[in-house]
């Protein structure tokens, strides 16, 4: 693939371009943690006749490292890829894209549909952020949990995992080293990642560190688990306080057609999330639980699937594809089959 690098709204994209130009576009758009190069399983998978574009987001890869405003949610992102579909020489045809997008992603692409979705043919949402954001609420309406929305937000970075990146550690001795993430979060079956793993542990640890990037802030809260959402930083643009685009996705006037792809086996993104402090705490592993009734875990797939099953009764359509043993990252794990439903939908 050709590495190019993009301006857009004053800073710099690294993006790999592959494909002719006047071939049908595709738009790839990475989770956190993470950068473009994460989709190389399903680039191999892919015809050449695609015009594939996979942009790292700021703050990851080979992007500049620019500040993220929390507070508009992950508009930031969303609006950079956004100014990338006006580059011809990107996209020289112009017009409507495919979009595929993975995890936190799917969020960025979520606000793009809203505000653009002219600019959208279709849809590939894989393990996707809940339309109503990543901790703190408590029902498939996105019911907050607390006021404040305690729980939530930049706070919740594990420390240990965020000091380990900034270290660029690629070891192995602790479960919370980015590379014993990557092969027990990341993916359902380790042996998965075969000859990639070290390149997929380079996106990892290519995310920017600190209260602007990854994590972000936090602010102290009286609520269990004593911290809330900051303004800054990428945690904090999930927080559900920041992040609720439910109703928009139903609103949006062009629906285009949607698959959801899942692993059944998401250890991050489901109502069992090993990254939710709610779900954590009820399994005794964060002091202090107050009990279900006063913060339940978050039905993280449930809320998607009640938002989908609205935007499908408002005049879209959606289907739910899910693979069964496979984990967060469907398209590292079963890239054939993630290449083949994104074909369906070119």
């Amino acid at each position: 693939m050709e590495e190019v690098s993009v301006a857009v709204r004053g800073i710099s994209l690294n993006v790999l371009v592959d494909g002719p130009a006047d071939g049908t576009p595709v738009l790839l758009v990475h989770g956190n943690c993470s950068s473009a190069d994460f989709w190389r399983p399903l680039l191999r998978q892919l015809p050449p006749n695609l015009r594939i574009v996979a942009p790292d987001l700021r703050g990851y890869g080979r992007s500049d490292a620019a500040p993220v405003d929390a507070t508009r949610g992950l508009r930031d992102f969303a609006d950079d890829v956004a100014a990338l579909l006006d580059e011809r020489a990107l996209f020289p045809a112009g017009g409507a894209v495919t979009v595929a997008a993975h995890s936190m992603g799917c969020g960025v692409v979520m606000h793009l549909l809203a505000a653009h979705p002219e600019r959208v043919r279709a849809l590939l949402f894989e393990a996707p952020l809940s339309p109503y954001g990543f901790g703190g609420t408590r029902d498939l309406d996105g019911t907050p949990t607390t006021p404040d929305f305690a729980g939530s937000g930049g706070g919740t970075g594990n420390p240990d995992f965020v000091r380990r990146i900034a270290d660029r550690d690629r070891g192995v001795d602790s479960p919370t080293s980015p590379l014993n993430v990557l092969r027990t979060a990341y993916v359902a079956d380790p042996a998965s990642l075969g000859a990639d793993e070290q390149l997929l542990l380079d996106t990892v640890l290519s995310t920017a560190i600190g209260d602007d990037n990854y994590p972000g802030d936090s602010r102290p809260s009286a609520n269990w688990p004593g911290m809330a959402p900051g303004d800054r930083g990428v945690l904090n643009t999930m927080a559900p306080n920041h992040f609720n685009v439910a109703a928009d996705l139903v609103a949006v006037p062009v629906k285009p057609p949607i698959t959801w792809v899942r692993g059944d086996r998401d250890a991050i993104v489901s109502d069992t999330s090993f990254f939710d402090l709610a779900f954590l705490g009820s399994l005794g592993m964060v002091p202090g639980w107050p009990g279900a009734e006063a913060c339940p875990p978050q039905p993280m797939v449930g809320q998607t699937r009640a938002v989908l099953d609205r935007y499908e009764a408002a005049g879209g359509r959606y289907t739910e594809v899910v693979l069964p043993g496979c984990g967060h990252s469907p398209h590292v794990e079963r890239p054939a089959e993630v290449a083949a439903e994104l074909l369906k939908l070119i």
